[in-house]
């Protein structure tokens, strides 16, 4: 005799998808208070930085987005969610307890290829699900909840590190990581049927892999969604200094940090809101215009102060650009996935993996500028926002086709 199904309401599946998918998130901002601390704890270790602490993590995310989404598509979305949960708790005990910056950056590493997990595996479940202006529908929902998470995440991090240290905050990702896993298990149903799940053979993968890349499309969607991450990616591997180098701004950071999040939060609820009415294609080609024209506008405004930009005008200018961004995130991976058909779990990987990887190449490239102004990142807004639109109207005009697996 088999148990029941477990029966799970759509607002409990938003908020599950949510929290899983805020893990990527709150793996990058919780950390941000505390990484002049972590140096001053374990050391540095030339040519390991700080800022390799972000940045390998989205290595580590890139890397094992390549295998878990194709892993959800032979096992399951829920076996390849657990395994990366388990993958990303072993990374935050080895940080929890590392005794130099090298152990620091391999827990973030393995915390990076887990992370994955959630991110993939959540995105494919609401493939499986839902499609079209629905699902664009589903993930802005889903990313109105998880904002609210990141955006307080700084000055929560910020209490515990004061109270506790920064090892507490890998602390808090391990319990959370087991908690989710324990909620997944118990309560969401498997969503990819075992008739339709493709085997993990390499050989399959490469043609499936070869299918989706040489669709136009798709692969025009993976490099302006990169882009897009790139301008934020970029906002949060400077961000601390920033703040600190032009407004002398340390204690109080997470706190303007939460406000610029706010942007993203608004808009993701907006374009639930409107994205049936208006269609996602409709609201992507607004906001990246809106992007494109924040970062212009900022970009002469820095030069009219040579350089130092006043604070109110760099927080209405930051808002306007993430509130373009929050407009972005849910459309943009709607719009990449609609095209995956049954491939939808390697797909995922392809397109969240191919994104980390022009993302950290954008902010790498733009980053390497900075002068201690905000001026790099008005290039960046701008460059992101105008690149992203021409590259996403290629992308709308070429066959919109479901890719057909081979199996």
């Amino acid at each position: 005799m088999t148990s029941p199904k477990p029966t799970i309401s759509f607002r409990e599946r938003i908020a599950l998808y949510a929290l899983l998918t805020s893990l990527t998130s709150l793996s990058i901002d919780a950390l941000l208070p505390g990484l002049r601390q972590i140096v001053d704890d374990v050391g540095t270790a030339p040519p390991l930085s700080t800022q390799h602490i972000i940045s390998l993590f989205i290595f580590g995310m890139a890397f094992g987005e390549l295998f878990l989404g194709p892993l959800s598509d032979a096992m399951g979305r829920k076996k390849a969610l657990v395994l990366g949960l388990c993958v990303y708790a072993v990374g935050s005990v080895i940080a929890m307890l590392a005794g130099s910056l090298e152990m620091v950056i391999l827990g973030r590493f393995l915390q990076g290829v887990g992370v994955s997990g959630p991110k993939i595996a959540t995105r494919a479940m609401i493939r499986d699900q839902f499609e079209g202006n629905d699902m664009a529908r589903v993930m802005s929902f889903m990313f109105t909840l998880f904002i609210l998470m990141p955006m307080l995440a700084p000055a929560l991090a910020q209490g515990v590190i004061t109270l506790a240290g920064w090892r507490m905050v890998f602390i808090l990702y391990l319990v959370m990581a087991v908690l989710l896993g324990l909620w997944l298990m118990v309560r969401q149903p498997e969503t990819l049927p075992a008739d339709k799940r493709i085997p993990f053979r390499p050989r399959l993968l490469l043609k499936n892999g070869g299918r989706i890349l040489s669709n136009r499309r798709v692969t025009l969607l993976i490099i302006t969604t990169g882009i897009v991450f790139g301008a934020q990616l970029l906002y949060l591997s400077t961000a601390a200094d920033l703040f600190f180098d032009a407004y002398g701004i340390k204690e109080t950071f997470p706190f303007y940090f939460a406000a610029l999040a706010t942007g993203i939060g608004l808009a993701s609820f907006l374009n639930a809101k409107f994205v049936q009415r208006f269609g996602m294609e409709t609201m992507a080609r607004a906001a990246f215009f809106g992007l494109a024209l924040t970062g212009l506008l900022m970009l002469l405004a820095s030069a009219f102060w040579n350089g130092h930009l006043p604070l109110t005008a760099l927080m209405a200018f930051g808002f306007s650009a993430f509130f373009a961004i929050g407009i972005l995130f849910g459309n943009l991976n709607a719009m990449a996935m609609r095209s995956l058909g049954q491939v939808a779990g390697l797909g995922a990987s392809l397109i969240a993996s191919g994104s980390s990887l022009v993302a950290t190449l954008f902010a790498v490239a733009i980053g390497s500028f900075y002068d201690g102004t905000p001026t790099n990142l008005a290039v960046g807004f701008f460059a992101a926002g105008a690149t992203s639109l021409l590259l996403a109207e290629l992308a709308l005009r070429s066959d919109a086709s479901p890719v057909e697996a081979i199996r």
